[in-house]
């Protein structure tokens, strides 16, 4: 009688989360402590500033026009780290964030807005921008769309 194996090949993919997701969480984990710990009051853009330090010198570069447009164009929200990542809230709940294209090795960076954003138009609307450059055309249109994510 001939037994079988059951085997499996190295080209086996594998269901669920990458190591950069996982990693990701890890970070969401220790906000979450952190702001535990010290309140949900503390000044938290040091760490945000902290992290798009880090970034490599095209994602650093958007970032830091990124949180800029932010800052002026929405003083209502405060810049916290959200999964790793620099974003904005009000009230705590995220608004907006950047996600550099490092992060999930991407080939582009992405300006994300939750359902917290007012940018409803119509039945459907863009929610996520890829970036890869910005110009000065797309940072008037971002500045537009911070104020419209707050009114």
């Amino acid at each position: 009688m001939a037994t079988t194996k059951n085997t499996t090949t190295a080209t086996t993919k594998h269901e669920g989360f990458t190591e950069d997701e996982r990693g990701a969480m890890k970070e969401r984990a220790k906000e979450l402590k952190s702001t535990a710990r010290r309140g949900a009051k503390a000044d938290t853009e040091p760490e945000v500033l902290a992290k798009i330090a880090e970034m490599s010198d095209a994602d650093r570069v958007t970032a830091e026009r990124i949180h800029a447009i932010v800052k002026a164009n929405a003083p209502v929200l405060t810049p916290k780290l959200w999964y790793g990542m620099p974003a904005y809230a009000r009230d705590g709940k995220v608004v907006l964030f950047f996600q550099s294209a490092a992060k999930f090795k991407t080939r582009y960076a992405t300006l994300g807005f939750s359902d917290e954003a007012n940018l409803d138009e119509g039945s459907m609307w863009a929610a996520y921008f890829a970036l890869t450059t910005l110009t000065k055309a797309d940072e008037t249109r971002i500045a537009a769309l911070v104020k419209q994510a707050v009114s």
